[in-house]
C-alpha cells in the first residue's frame, strides 16, 4: 500500500503524464485539419469561375424577367413574385461582383443566347395567363439547374471568397424556388428527375471507410499512421506513470 505522503507527488506526477498525453492526443487529430484550411488567395478552379459566371448571368436576365412580371402578370402572386425575385437578384449582383472584384476576374456583361430568348419569350407572351405560365416555367428550370452547381462548389471550393459567395447565392436560389412554387404554376410531372446515385461499394454499404475516403475526412493522412502515434503515445505515458508510482513506494 502507499502512504498518503507518498501517493500524493506520485498522483500528480501520473496526472500531469496522462494531460500531456491528451494534449498529445488531440494535436495529432488538429494537425491535419489546420493543414487543411486554404490561403485567401487560393488560384480560381474551372468551377470556382463558373459559379460566378452563373450568378452574374442569372441576375442579368432575372432581374428584367421579374420587372416584365411584376407588371404583364395575370395572378397577383406572380407579380409579387416577379417584384421580389427581381429585388433579390439586384442584391446578389452586387455580391458577385464585389467576389469577382476581389478575385480579379471577369464577368459577362449581358445574358447568355438561351437567355435572351426566354426573355424574348416573355416581352412576346399575351399579358395575363399566358405569360404567367411562361415565367414560372423558365425562372423554375432556370433555377433548379444552378441549384446543384452552387452547392458542389459550396461543399469543395478552396476560395474563401468563392465558398462565401456560394454561401450567400445558396440562401437566394432556394428562396427563388420557394417563391416560384408559391405561384401554384409549377409542373413538378415535368422537371427533370434528380441524377441517379452511383452504385455504392460494398465497404460504403457497410458504413465503412475505404482508406482513401477516410484519408480524405482527416486531411490526407492515413489512420494508419495516427494509430500508430496513439499506440505508441498510450504505450509511453503508461511505463512512465508505472515508473512513477514505483518511484514513490
Amino acid at each position: 500500500m502507499f502512504s498518503g505522503r507518498l501517493a500524493a507527488p506520485g498522483s500528480r506526477r501520473a496526472a500531469a503524464v496522462l494531460a500531456g498525453l491528451a494534449i498529445g492526443t488531440l494535436a495529432t487529430f488538429a494537425m491535419p485539419m489546420a493543414a487543411a484550411q486554404a490561403a485567401p488567395d487560393t488560384p480560381l478552379t474551372a468551377a470556382d469561375k463558373n459559379l460566378l459566371s452563373a450568378v452574374r448571368l442569372a441576375g442579368l436576365w432575372e432581374m428584367p424577367a421579374g420587372n416584365m412580371a411584376a407588371e404583364k402578370g395575370g395572378r397577383v402572386r406572380v407579380r409579387q413574385v416577379g417584384a421580389e425575385i427581381s429585388k433579390q437578384h439586384s442584391q446578389l449582383d452586387r455580391l458577385v461582383v464585389d467576389a469577382a472584384n476581389k478575385l480579379n476576374y471577369r464577368l459577362p456583361d449581358e445574358p447568355n443566347s438561351d437567355q435572351q430568348k426566354w426573355l424574348a419569350e416573355m416581352e412576346e407572351a399575351k399579358a395575363g395567363a399566358d405569360f404567367d405560365q411562361i415565367f414560372v416555367d423558365r425562372l423554375r428550370a432556370a433555377h433548379g439547374k444552378v441549384f446543384p452547381v452552387i452547392a458542389g462548389v459550396r461543399t469543395g471550393t478552396r476560395n474563401d471568397v468563392v465558398r462565401k459567395l456560394a454561401q450567400d447565392a445558396n440562401g437566394f436560389v432556394l428562396t427563388h424556388l420557394t417563391l416560384l412554387e408559391s405561384t401554384g404554376l409549377v409542373k413538378y410531372s415535368e422537371l427533370p428527375l434528380p441524377p441517379e446515385p452511383p452504385q455504392a461499394n460494398q465497404a460504403a454499404g457497410s458504413g465503412i471507410l475505404s482508406g482513401a475516403e477516410a484519408r480524405a475526412q482527416i486531411g490526407g493522412v492515413d489512420p494508419a499512421v495516427i494509430w500508430v502515434v496513439l499506440l505508441a503515445a498510450l504505450i509511453a505515458g503508461g511505463a512512465t506513470t508505472f515508473r512513477l508510482f514505483r518511484s514513490g513506494r
